[in-house]
């Protein structure tokens, strides 16, 4: 590469939706010149076209929900049909970018596709995520509509009693809007779904990336039902008991393990709560006992979980060792008041790995 487009390759990293004028203004040259610097460097294949997606530096695609979540947490066991005392937190959620900002903060390039409104909860998301290195550039954002909502409601222990999901947005994200970014997926080191996107969304998904791992979080029973038929083109699964059930034909006659060796998928890390991970490693099964741990917010710790095993994905770690990162990962978010906890990092991570390995 010449200097000019190795000064060129450095925006693109950082700022991967730059346009040509604004890279032409940034270097003092013309338009025209970057035009040229461009073409060649989609020619030499350092980077893959509009969008600037750098291929020299791998990146995890997340694609799924994003919204807003309201939290009411009550001080006393709950009373159902009264007003019940307690406090409320108000974050930043949705499957998919949890999973996404997990990711980020275990510093793996992460880049999300999801949708979000153009209020100004869905303009504080943006900003936040270009806050901690992680890139919306491919989020679609509606004009004048409102960024979607989760609602929900935890008992006295911290676990969830129920919820509301509000996310009528997300049906902006298509099947066409899938295929306009078929090279950021076809080029992505692995892709992370969460059923929140359509079956037409997931089947598109796995048409264009066929060659890519593909991770899926099953998030609840009614979604997962969504790629029951693509099983077999999943590389790993990460649901819960219920889930895993609904996944599987007459799967009132089978035991857990059963149900487990049944999944077409080669991975998989069935959640079993406060009795660990049951990892499914092709025809082998293992199970991972989680040590007790002082519950304070329950709400994120699988977003964090999936995203542990993409960090171990990335890291080429073992399925044990992997589920072994996912449930350090899912401690950390199960300490957190908030959805996602601040001290997600990759030392913080590897320390709480340290308390699985010696419980």
């Amino acid at each position: 590469m010449t200097q000019r487009e190795k000064e060129i390759i450095e925006i693109l990293k950082v700022e991967p939706t730059i346009s040509q004028e604004d890279l032409a203004t940034r270097l003092n040259i013309t338009r025209s010149s970057v035009a040229v610097h461009i073409t060649n460097l989609i020619k030499k294949g350092m980077i893959l076209g509009k969008g600037y997606v750098v291929k020299d530096e791998p990146y995890v695609l997340v694609i799924g929900g994003s919204n807003i979540d309201i939290q009411g947490i009550p001080h006393s066991p709950l009373i159902h049909q009264d007003s019940n005392i307690g406090h409320v937190n108000i974050s930043f959620g949705g499957v998919g970018r949890n999973i996404a900002e997990n990711c980020a903060r275990l510093n793996c390039p992460t880049r999300l596709l999801s949708v979000v409104g153009s209020d100004v909860y869905g303009q504080s998301m943006l900003a936040h995520a270009n806050s901690i290195g992680l890139s919306m550039s491919d989020t679609l954002v509606l004009s004048n509509q409102k960024t979607s909502t989760y609602l929900s409601i935890l008992d006295h222990e911290h676990d969830l009693a129920l919820a509301i999901n509000a996310m009528d947005t997300m049906n902006a994200l298509t099947k066409d809007v899938v295929l306009s970014k078929r090279r950021l997926l076809e080029y992505a080191q692995v892709i992370v779904i969460d059923t929140n996107v359509s079956e037409e969304v997931i089947e598109t998904i796995l048409m264009c990336a066929k060659n890519t791992p593909i991770f899926v979080d099953t998030v609840s029973i009614t979604k997962a039902i969504k790629i029951k038929p693509y099983l077999n083109q999943i590389h790993t699964l990460k649901p819960n008991k219920a889930e895993l059930y609904a996944l599987v034909d007459e799967s009132q006659h089978l035991t857990l393990e059963e149900c487990a060796l049944r999944l077409p998928a080669p991975y998989a890390f069935i959640s079993l709560g406060a009795q660990g991970v049951l990892i499914k490693d092709h025809h082998t099964l293992t199970h991972l006992p989680a040590p007790p741990i002082e519950v304070v917010n329950a709400t994120g710790a699988g977003d964090a979980f999936m995203a542990g095993l993409v960090y171990a994905y990335m890291k080429d770690q073992t399925p044990l060792q992997s589920a072994k990162l996912a449930m350090a990962a899912s401690r950390i978010a199960l300490r957190s008041e908030t959805t996602i906890s601040d001290l997600m990092n990759e030392t913080k991570l590897h320390h709480t790995l340290k308390e699985i390995t010696h419980a």
